[in-house]
């Protein structure tokens, strides 16, 4: 099965579900929580950096999942919404990483110049194999590195290149124009360049 064909597979078992819950069958609920808690899970330990927090977040975000399902409307994926809500979450919430800088670093020195390209292609770390990812020193790194991310940029950069959703989607889920995810993205993508090169120059 190609990949969107399973995509789309899934995106309609989540429509058939939601409509069943709000229909009446709200012993479903459950299947919407393993289809997509272990996905949560991760994204909110990306970006909380804390396995408390990300527990939470999972939690918190099932249970406006389940308060306001009857709200959904069909003209976006249930995913995008399940995210939304997770990113919302997280981004709102106060406790700081002990990853992240004593304060919010500035990232307009990785901006190029006005008239230079906004690359679309993933950073060299973004296309290792998943064994080099899974290297635990370099796991280690990138979650740091992430981490120290302004939480605008954080959510971004987890969003469109660990969670592989398009820029449209990610600009649908943080309610913001499709331009801003680019740039966010693209000064997100060479502050972590910068971050980790020193990891691959010395040979890891």
């Amino acid at each position: 099965m190609t990949f969107n064909r399973k995509r789309k597979k899934i995106e309609d078992r989540d429509s058939e579900l939601v409509e069943a819950i709000n229909a009446g069958r709200h012993d479903l609920f459950q299947e919407v929580v393993k289809r997509y808690e272990i996905k949560l899970y991760n994204f909110g330990l990306r970006m909380c950096g804390d396995t408390r927090d990300a527990e939470d977040m999972v939690q918190e975000t099932f249970l406006n999942v389940f308060k306001y399902l009857k709200d959904f409307r069909y003209e976006t994926k249930f995913k995008n919404w399940l995210y939304r809500i997770a990113a919302s979450i997280c981004i709102k919430k106060r406790r700081k990483s002990k990853f992240a800088p004593d304060r919010e670093i500035s990232l307009e020195e990785f901006l190029p110049k006005e008239d230079a390209p906004t690359p679309g292609e993933l950073p060299s770390w973004a296309q290792l194999p998943l064994e080099k990812l899974l290297n635990e020193e370099l796991s280690k790194m990138l979650q740091e590195a992430i981490i120290s991310l302004p939480k605008k940029y954080r959510v971004v950069v987890i969003l469109r290149d660990l969670e592989r959703f398009s820029t449209a989607e990610t600009a649908q889920i943080l309610n913001i124009g499709e331009s801003n995810v680019k740039v966010r993205l693209h000064r997100a993508r060479l502050y972590l360049r910068d971050r980790l090169k020193g990891y691959f120059e010395h040979g890891a």
